[in-house]
């Protein structure tokens, strides 16, 4: 399975530790928790960073990258009835509570999540503490540029 970041070129090197999200928490991981935010398309990889930024600061030091997760490791899936009825909205703890337990059990090295941005499309949580991450085949990044029309 193909997965997609996008982050500042700064950052490239350390994009599949679960650093940025360990220091920071998110919508599935605890402050202190590692975890690697990832898309199943560099499209929804767009659309989940667009949603965070600035209105009006067009960022010109992104890139992305590619992942290729191992082949016969599967990745577990998040079944709707297994989340709050309302999981899109800002109420992170159920959700943390998910994503920092599947960290600790280390039962796939790779979860999707439905996307808040796009609920229709899903997300790639890598857990960086999991044994087959060293089998991840990371691509070079590539310079990202957003449309200039998305920030009129």
């Amino acid at each position: 399975m193909q997965i997609w970041r996008i982050c500042k070129a700064r950052f490239a090197d350390e994009a599949f530790s679960g650093l940025g999200a360990r220091r920071f928490g998110g919508r599935w991981n605890s402050p202190g928790v590692p975890m690697v935010y990832a898309s199943s398309s560099l499209a929804l990889a767009a659309i989940e960073l667009f949603v965070h930024l600035e209105p009006n600061l067009q960022p010109d030091d992104l890139v992305s990258i590619a992942a290729t997760l191992p082949e016969g490791e599967p990745a577990r899936r998040l079944r709707l009835d297994e989340l709050p009825s309302d999981w899109w909205t800002d109420d992170f703890e159920p959700l943390r509570a998910i994503g920092d337990g599947w960290i600790r059990e280390k039962s796939s090295l790779a979860l999707l999540a439905p996307s808040a941005a796009l609920r229709a499309e899903w997300n790639v949580l890598v857990n960086p503490l999991h044994p087959a991450i060293a089998e991840i085949e990371v691509e070079e990044p590539l310079p990202f540029h957003f449309d200039a029309r998305m920030f009129r």
